[in-house]
């Protein structure tokens, strides 16, 4: 079954075009299903961009999604148009007071990780979401820096910073295979990278557990079951070209930044990288959604009840 996103937003034409199946307002209404609630905290600079990679994932399988857009309330990003964000976007504090509650929440990852956590502008506000979600999210899912910004609000874990920057694909391997989350995934699979920083599995309390590792550069996707919540700490939802855009923007802003690791065919920067992911995502959204389906309370009001 389709997802529901609001009538024209860009990620729609994208979407169709790829055979995704896209549902207006009133064709969901005729359906008697309760659409999954899923949220999504988009801090990344390029918001289109971001909506239509995790639009494309969470609504590739069988259920009916409604997909709400939030945003920082105060917090206003340079590089989205105004009136897209009007449009399309609800601020948090929006939601906040009108009580909503959703089955999924995703909060995305944000360029400020070389910056200390309580250094970022809107870190008081996005520590309220992060204590809202307990009460108000069934299950949550921080990716990149969302994940470790969760891990430090929740459980004072912090992340340590690199000496270069880890770019590239790197293969992983599957640590718990019994979980929910995990159904159907090979031993070890690829997964893109992108960030200055690393969490380490020695600062994970007890009952916080690593469910993807790479021998390589460690954790990549962590449960932490008290707070009904994941942290992948990579970017399974990245199109092909998002590590190349990525190169290309650091290098023209003179950072000091060498090719993504194992992105290029035979390292080669003029062939165009093929995506070697893109199942293993399809499968880890679907696993989420499939998962939390399963469990969610159908009242959304008994969500956050003990």
């Amino acid at each position: 079954m389709p997802i529901k996103i609001p009538a024209g937003l860009p990620a729609i034409d994208v979407l169709d075009r790829e055979g995704v199946m896209v549902m207006s307002e009133e064709a969901a209404i005729r359906q008697d299903v309760r659409p999954m609630q899923i949220g999504l905290l988009n801090l990344m600079p390029k918001k289109v961009q971001t909506e239509t990679q995790f639009a494309r994932v969470i609504g590739a399988g069988p259920l009916q999604i409604d997909l709400t857009l939030v945003r920082m309330t105060h917090h206003r990003p340079r590089n989205t148009a105004p009136e897209h964000l009007e449009a399309f976007y609800r601020t948090f504090e929006e939601i906040e007071d009108s009580g909503r509650k959703f089955d999924g929440f995703i909060v995305t990852g944000a360029p400020v990780e070389r910056e200390p956590f309580e250094a970022v502008t809107y870190w008081d506000e996005l520590t309220r979401i992060f204590d809202w979600t307990r009460a108000h999210v069934h299950a949550t899912l921080g990716v990149c820096w969302g994940g470790q910004a969760m891990l430090h609000r929740f459980h004072g874990a912090p992340k340590h910073a690199l000496p270069a920057k880890l770019f590239g694909i790197y293969r992983h391997r599957v640590t718990v295979p019994a979980t929910p989350w995990l159904r159907g995934f090979s031993d070890s699979f690829l997964v893109p990278v992108s960030r200055w920083t690393e969490t380490r599995a020695a600062d994970l309390p007890d009952g916080v557990r690593v469910l993807v590792h790479s021998d390589e550069i460690g954790p990549c996707l962590i449960e932490d079951p008290a707070n009904r919540a994941l942290m992948m700490l990579n970017h399974l939802e990245y199109d092909s070209d998002t590590l190349l855009e990525e190169y290309r923007r650091d290098k023209a802003t003179g950072d000091s930044i060498r090719p993504p690791v194992n992105y290029f065919p035979n390292d080669d920067e003029t062939r165009a990288p093929r995506n070697r992911w893109r199942s293993h995502a399809h499968l880890f959204f679907g696993n989420w959604i499939n998962h939390i389906y399963q469990t969610s309370p159908f009242d959304l009001e008994r969500i956050g009840e003990s």
